[in-house]
């Protein structure tokens, strides 16, 4: 029981690092440069796309864990 709390618990805090990350990322490209006038849900957009980003990546790397976790099952 205890283990599923600490394995949901390492998820959260993978999901919401790589949102950070790909936030931060997004920042960088400095997209309103691209307007003249930026449009007032640009900073939404840029918090969706990171949002989007992060989970897909997110769950890229926690599948990854998870597939290099159950090679030991491949030996048994």
């Amino acid at each position: 029981m205890q283990v599923t709390g600490i394995h949901a618990l390492f998820e959260i805090i993978v999901q919401f690092l790589f949102i950070w990350l790909a936030f931060t990322a997004i920042q960088g490209f400095h997209i309103e440069r691209l307007f003249k006038r930026p449009p007032r849900t640009l900073p939404l957009m840029i918090v969706l796309t990171a949002t989007a980003i992060g989970y897909l990546c997110a769950n890229f790397f926690l599948g990854i864990i998870t597939a290099i976790g159950n090679l030991t099952y491949l030996v048994r």
